[in-house]
């Protein structure tokens, strides 16, 4: 009992400040100093104030776009380049696991500057491709398919040659159905980390239209179009983190699968 009374404290300190920020967000501002879970005075007026103020809309339809597309490509980029280090025997494959396994220790920060440099050769400030392309490859998304490809049988793909599939075939076809939960983590932590990257956006973006959902409300937030109203500032907040909520409920039994079964063995 002590043990599940200590996990309820911890989930409940977790749930408590989003749980009051949906309720400040529906608080009038005279309410918001109170950290009661339910809203005081209720009012949508500033769900309301922030529509009015900055084009939501069109930003969350650029995150969508962003991070659906990225997902997307990190998954077959991943498949592939897992697939490649774990079945595949060629000089050097070691190497260079290793050195993509280096390469998660860097923060981002220390290659912001290459990548800009890059975006600015190729063309790509204020376009799609500048949100997109510097994140196609991702190394945790080859770890984790490495690792799922390491404990599936030889004799599968053995038998997928037999009957004359490819290499791509044998990966997209026979494998991946496999590995489901691995499949469903990438996406959940690749999405979760794309939709709520603002950093990036804010050194490529500069044209509102193409900005994204967290670029825009950082913006707002720090920009001055709140007008200082916290009440809005949090409401966009809110709208914000709406989508992720609703991605990991419904995704949750595979996510939580999955992160339980993907030990890593070499």
């Amino acid at each position: 009992m002590l043990r599940y009374l200590l996990l309820t404290l911890a989930a409940a300190s977790f749930l408590y400040p989003f749980i009051w920020m949906v309720s400040a967000s529906l608080s009038s501002e005279n309410g918001l100093s109170s950290l009661t879970l339910l809203p005081v005075e209720p009012t949508w007026s500033n769900y309301v104030n922030m529509f009015s103020k900055i084009p939501l809309g069109r930003a969350f339809l650029n995150s969508v776009l962003v991070a659906v597309v990225t997902t997307g490509l990190v998954l077959v980029s991943g498949a592939m380049a897992g697939y490649a280090l774990a079945r595949m025997r060629f000089r050097g494959r070691n190497l260079i696991f290793y050195l993509i396994i280096f390469t998660m220790t860097l923060p981002m920060q220390i290659t912001l500057i290459p990548n800009y440099i890059s975006m600015v050769k190729l063309g790509w400030v204020d376009t799609y491709f500048a949100l997109i392309m510097p994140f196609v490859l991702n190394s945790l998304s080859i770890l984790l398919f490495r690792q799922a490809f390491m404990g599936l049988p030889q004799a599968l793909i053995d038998a997928a040659r037999l009957d004359g599939c490819g290499e791509l075939r044998i990966i997209f076809q026979i494998l991946l159905p496999n590995i489901l939960p691995t499949v469903l983590t990438i996406t959940i932590l690749t999405f979760m980390g794309l939709w709520n990257e603002a950093l990036w956006p804010l050194i490529v973006i500069r044209d509102e239209p193409t900005m994204t959902m967290p670029q825009l409300v950082t913006l707002f937030s720090v920009g001055g179009r709140a007008e200082a109203q916290l009440g809005v500032k949090i409401a966009a907040a809110v709208m914000l983190a709406l989508p992720i909520v609703v991605l990991y409920l419904f995704f949750q039994r595979h996510f939580i699968r999955s992160m339980a079964s993907s030990g890593l063995k070499d």
